[in-house]
């Protein structure tokens, strides 16, 4: 979908993201709505992160997640992220909670991999 920038899916992409039952499909769907880059599609990739920041006991796509909506707000100029970024909030909540986590999980680490993959989006679609 986010080859063909078939953004008419967004928001089923956000519903299983959301839904969360698939094992390993959260980066492709974090992936597909950063590379569609609109103020929607950070509100689906924060309200991801307003659920599952609270659940600690879970290792989902948080990172990817996090790092898809810091792209998303680079390029729009937005701050979503810095509700959860910030000092106190629910990143760093949830990395000191997750006993399964680094303790020092940079969003950075996850931005990058989203800005390559939506490189290589981009590649792909020029390429059709």
């Amino acid at each position: 979908m986010a080859v063909s920038r078939r953004t008419e899916f967004r928001e089923c992409l956000g519903e299983l993201l959301l839904a969360s039952e698939v094992c390993c499909a959260g980066l492709a769907y974090c992936v597909a709505l950063a590379s569609f880059g609109a103020p929607r599609d950070a509100d689906l990739l924060a309200a991801y992160l307003d659920r599952y920041l609270r659940r600690p006991d879970l290792a989902y796509d948080q990172t990817v997640a996090m790092g898809a909506l810091v792209f998303i707000d680079l390029n729009l100029g937005g701050n979503q992220a810095a509700r959860f970024l910030g000092s106190g909030g629910l990143w760093q909540q949830w990395l000191r909670d997750a006993s399964h986590m680094q303790r020092t999980a940079d969003p950075a680490t996850y931005l990058s991999l989203i800005r390559r993959l939506c490189a290589f989006v981009d590649e792909c679609a020029e390429a059709r």
